[in-house]
């Protein structure tokens, strides 16, 4: 009998400060990637063939997944069943602590289906907090998940007209962090959706008499640029404390330029939050004769 496999997709979250990223790194780097430890806990399986993860979202170091994807190919040997779904979290997520990464579901999807190139859109939160005038200020629970600014309260009017600029189909070259990045991948994208709001911090009850406010802006595209979403809030930012008018959006947008928003501070890491990966219901199903394998 040959081996049965059977592909997965799985959501999973991590809070990434103490990782370089998502992506695999070479086993001998001090600081090691998520990926790194999601196949170490699959290897713990005891699979016939090693495992593989195919990441959906590259992120970078430092930044947090409220939920990433990535999909994976399971055998079991001889005539043995599919892994079930709800076994195979459950394992995962035992050989995964004492990380700070948790797998959320698992799902048996096609074989033809792929994490990455069957991914509809991404949607990424930043969170940015107003009023602390030194870092002290900023809640302990806070300071590796929210950009803590020092220059006062935002004009909300005036990002959402920034925003307004950025929304739809554009060449983001401007936005984009790397020229080398630019011959193979295709500055143009679609920015579906663009939200700034106020938020809540975390605990901000047993903070009394606080000054600070938080911000969510969310951004939905079908991908982005390496540092896109950190360069446009940044660029936002500015406009909400006076240091750009909206218009001044616009113009970056339209000179297509890598150089042109280098004086606009590229939001840290910390902040950021891949929220989300949104496929088709029709890619993710299994048809009768793989249900049967």
């Amino acid at each position: 009998m040959f081996p049965q496999k059977s592909r997965y997709l799985i959501y999973f979250q991590y809070f990434g400060t103490k990782y370089s990223g998502v992506a695999l790194t070479p086993c001998n780097q001090n600081t090691l990637g998520v990926q790194n430890y999601l196949e170490k806990a699959a290897e713990k399986l005891n699979p016939p063939a090693p495992i593989k993860f195919v990441i959906s979202s590259r992120t970078d170091a430092g930044v947090h997944a409220l939920c990433n994807t990535a999909h994976f190919d399971l055998e079991r040997s001889d005539d043995a069943p599919p892994w079930d779904e709800e076994k195979l979290v459950q394992g995962l997520n035992y050989h995964l602590k004492p990380e700070p990464i948790g797998v959320l579901g698992a799902r048996r999807v096609p074989d033809s289906f792929h994490a990455r190139f069957s991914a509809l859109s991404r949607t990424y939160v930043y969170r940015v907090v107003t009023g602390p005038s030194g870092h002290y200020q900023t809640p302990v629970f806070e300071r590796d998940l929210c950009w803590a600014t020092k220059r006062g309260h935002f004009n909300l009017e005036a990002m959402r007209e920034a925003a307004s600029y950025l929304r739809g189909t554009h060449n983001f070259m401007t936005f984009c962090s790397s020229s080398s990045e630019l011959p193979f991948r295709n500055p143009v994208k679609h920015l579906a959706r663009l939200e700034i709001r106020p938020a809540s911090g975390f605990l901000m009850d047993h903070h009394p008499g606080s000054a600070l406010k938080f911000w969510e802006l969310e951004f939905t595209s079908g991908s982005f640029l390496y540092k896109q979403v950190r360069r446009m809030v940044g660029a936002l930012v500015a406009v909400g404390q006076g240091h750009l008018q909206p218009y001044d959006v616009k113009k970056l947008l339209e000179v297509q330029d890598l150089m042109a928003s280098s004086h606009i501070t590229v939001a840290p890491p910390g902040g950021l939050f891949l929220k989300d990966v949104e496929y088709c219901e029709s890619d993710l199903d299994i048809g009768p004769s793989e249900a049967e394998g």
